[in-house]
Order: C-alpha cells, then sequence, then structure tokens
C-alpha cells in the first residue's frame, strides 16, 4: 500500500494544502486592509481563522486516528476549510466584521488538518526504516509552501486586488483534496473506547510526556512571536521596502531561508539531540526579529532583510526538529492525536500572538516587533524550566536527527 501510494503524492498534496494555507493568512490579512484600511481589522480576521484550533485540533485528531481510510474525513475536512475561506472573504464588507470573524472562527476549527492532519499519515505512505529521511522532506513542504505562499498571495495582490488572492488560496487548497482521499487506509481501531476517553488520552498523550510537552511550549511559545512578526511585515515593508505587498514578498524571503536551511539540515544533520535543536533555534529567531525591530525603527533594508533571513532559516529545523520530536514520543494509536493537538495548540497561540500585535503595531510597529523577539526569549526560558530528568532521556545518535 504505501508503494503504491508513494511519498510524491503526499508531498505534492501537501504542499497544495500548505501553500493554500500559507497564501490564505497573508491574502485575508491584504483583503481586510484593503477594505476597511485598518491593520487592525485584517489581524482580527487572521486571528478568526487561527483561534478555534485548539478546541478542533483534538478533535480532528481524534477522527483521524479512529478511522480505517484516514485520508477520508481528511480530505472533507480540507473541502470545509476551502469553502469556508471563501465564505469569509465574500462576507467581508457586507457583513459586520464581528460576523465575518466569527465565521473565520467557525473554518478554523479545521485547521490543524492542514499540518498535524498531513504529517500523521507519513509512516503510512512510507517505509518505515526511512522515516527520518522522509519526516525531512515532510518539514520542507512547510518551507516551500511558505515561500511559494506569501508571493502568490503578495505578486496577486498587487496584479489583480486582495480579494483574488484570497481565491487563489482556496484553488490550492481544493487540489489537495484528491491526494487526502486516497491516502492509504489500515486497519479499523477497536471502537470500545469512548469518544471522551480517546480525547483525554490524546492530550495527556502530548502533556504527560516530558520531552513532547517541552517541544510543544517551546515552539507554542515561539510561534506566538512569530504571528506578530507576520501581522507587522505588511506595515514593515511598506516604511522600509516601500509597499505592503513587499511585506508578503518579505514572508516568502525568510520562507527560502527556512527551505535552504533544512537542505542543508538533510545533507549535514546536527550532531546533537533533535530537542537541543530547538531551543538553538527559538534564541536565532529572537535574535534575527530584534533586526527587524531596529530595521522599523531606523529604516534600513540590509538589516530588515538580514533580520528576517535569521528569522527564516531558524524556522526550517525547529520545525523539522519537532516532527523528529512527536515521531520518536507519539505512541502510534494515538499519533494524529498528537499530531493535531500540537498543531492546535501551535495555531492558537499563532491566533493570540496576531490578535494581541493588531492594536500594538497601530500603536508603534517597533514596539509589536521588540514583544515579539521577547517572545522567542520566552520560549528558551520555558525550554530551561521543563525538565526531563525525572523521566527516560532522549536517545541521541550523532550526526542525524532520531524519528
Amino acid at each position: 500500500m504505501p508503494q503504491r501510494y508513494g511519498l510524491v503524492r503526499y508531498l505534492t498534496g501537501a504542499v497544495c494544502a500548505r501553500t493554500g494555507d500559507e497564501a490564505s493568512g497573508p491574502a485575508l490579512l491584504l483583503w481586510g486592509m484593503a477594505l476597511t484600511g485598518s491593520v487592525g481589522a485584517g489581524s482580527a480576521l487572521l486571528a478568526g481563522l487561527t483561534a478555534a484550533a485548539a478546541a478542533g485540533g483534538p478533535l480532528v485528531g481524534m477522527a483521524l486516528d479512529r478511522s480505517a481510510r484516514p485520508g477520508r474525513p481528511l480530505a472533507v475536512a480540507l473541502a470545509v476549510y476551502a469553502a469556508g475561506l471563501a465564505v469569509v472573504a465574500l462576507a467581508l464588507g457586507r457583513l459586520p466584521l464581528p460576523l465575518v470573524v466569527g465565521a473565520a472562527l467557525a473554518v478554523g476549527l479545521v485547521g490543524p488538518v492542514l499540518s498535524g492532519g498531513w504529517t500523521a499519515q507519513l509512516p503510512r505512505v512510507w517505509a518505515p526504516g526511512r522515516s527520518a529521511r522522509a519526516s525531512t522532506w515532510d518539514a520542507m513542504t512547510f518551507g516551500a509552501a511558505g515561500l511559494l505562499g506569501p508571493a502568490l498571495a503578495g505578486a496577486v495582490a498587487a496584479a489583480c486586488g486582495a480579494g483574488t488572492a484570497v481565491a487563489a488560496a482556496v484553488v490550492l487548497l481544493a487540489l489537495a483534496v484528491p491526494a487526502a482521499w486516497t491516502l492509504p487506509g489500515r486497519a479499523p481501531r477497536s471502537a470500545s473506547v469512548s469518544v471522551a476517553a480517546d480525547l483525554l488520552a490524546g492530550v495527556r498523550a502530548v502533556l504527560g510526556n516530558r520531552p513532547l510537552s517541552r517541544a510543544t511550549a517551546v515552539t507554542a511559545v515561539s510561534i506566538a512571536g512569530t504571528g506578530m512578526l507576520v501581522v507587522c511585515a505588511p506595515v514593515t515593508g511598506l516604511r522600509v521596502l516601500g509597499s505592503q505587498e513587499s511585506g508578503a514578498l518579505l514572508l516568502s524571503g525568510m520562507a527560502a531561508c527556512s527551505l535552504l536551511a533544512n537542505l542543508l539540515l538533510a545533507r549535514r544533520p546536527p550532531r546533537v539531540c533533535a530537542d537541543a535543536v530547538v531551543l538553538v533555534c527559538v534564541l536565532v529567531q529572537a535574535a534575527g526579529t530584534a533586526l527587524v525591530a531596529l530595521a522599523a525603527l531606523a529604516p534600513s533594508p540590509a538589516v530588515l532583510l538580514t533580520g528576517a533571513a535569521l528569522v527564516g532559516a531558524a524556522e526550517g529545523p525547529q520545525l523539522a526538529s519537532l516532527f523528529a520530536v512527536r515521531h520518536r514520543e507519539a505512541p502510534e494509536h494515538l499519533r494524529a492525536q498528537v499530531f493535531t493537538t500540537g498543531a492546535s495548540l501551535k495555531i492558537s497561540a499563532l491566533a493570540l500572538g496576531t490578535a494581541v500585535a493588531g492594536p500594538l503595531a497601530e500603536a508603534s510597529v517597533t514596539v509589536c516587533l521588540a514583544v515579539a523577539a521577547g517572545l522567542h526569549l520566552v520560549a528558551a526560558l520555558v525550554y530551561t524550566g521543563i525538565r526531563v530528568s525525572a523521566g527516560p532521556k532522549p536517545s541521541c545518535t550523532p550526526g542525524r536527527l532520531r524519528s
């Protein structure tokens, strides 16, 4: 079954879904700003789209874990997300903003399928002995999506308007549906466990495992800072590079650095644990975000691009290392819940960061970016504060990230 499906089809579907997701955020942000003239409205839409993930992630993961054909509920969730995004875009400007944000909130319930839902299926489409390399390629789809998505949103918004950019994101999400629908099946799980017990087991699998809970907490705090940077990108692009659309292209530059860093990681894996790589990456992100804040204060394209490059170069290895920790620690029967619950916590943290960033950026972009840099430092403190000595330490093999 894995050989008939193939890693290429899996990665193609993942790139389409994740590129559509990466394009939808900047496109919706630009669309909201274009119709209302306020960065706060755009950030509210983006926050609404991501805020409900904490509730939706465990539910989506449980549905995937309990299904004999997990690709089917995955495909349905993708279709619902694409259709809901289109409805939100069409309603903006026609309905009161709170109602539109509420609609975005509902759509965001299935958001974790675009990240954790896909990644949890990887062991069923590739040989277990080659899972480490496959995990690295899977992490690269996020880098590729982060590169293509914002670039697509910025280019289409500049050429045809932000509304068309949202439509392009919807089309990409729809293209991923067939690849999800045909994902390999598996032997069905026993239905004797109640839904409530299943959900509780998934949460315990994430929070009760020290290495897993540490990686989840650190990356969740870190991505809140990244969300603040995303909201500031259009304004910073206007101030330093001359246009709001260049801010979306700046995000693509960050994603390019992320992708290049993961390519290097695939060829020359670090000689430390995946857990330690996560710590190093949040410290690099803190330094890069601080440089972006400095560029916003005293406009300098060189400083801005250097800071963005550092942030992007750290994002790729951080994500690959997080996947390695999850694959290493997740129980097989709860794998999808572990991935989608972890993804939902990150998405919700991203939503909190974007929600706070809207009014803060309107007051001072520099202060907003400084707070974002501080959050990455807080993430590093969280890492040092969660000790794993009480349980077995994660095993590390020099020369590769274990997964």
